[in-house]
């Protein structure tokens, strides 16, 4: 397995793939639709990035 869907990603992480969109872009990450293909080290990115801005 190559990584996760943008899709499966923000399932995972309870978001909407919009938002994961949205964090693709400001890191600069090559994804332009739910189906974009994510690599792991990519995935750990997003999920720091969207954890770090979640936090209460």
């Amino acid at each position: 397995m190559k990584g996760l869907r943008v899709l499966e990603l923000a399932q995972a992480l309870e978001a909407d793939y919009s938002d994961i969109l949205a964090i693709c872009a400001i890191l600069n990450l090559k994804a332009t639709s739910r189906l974009s293909t994510l690599s792991f080290e990519d995935c750990k990115k997003i999920t720091d990035y969207y954890e770090g801005k979640n936090k209460k």
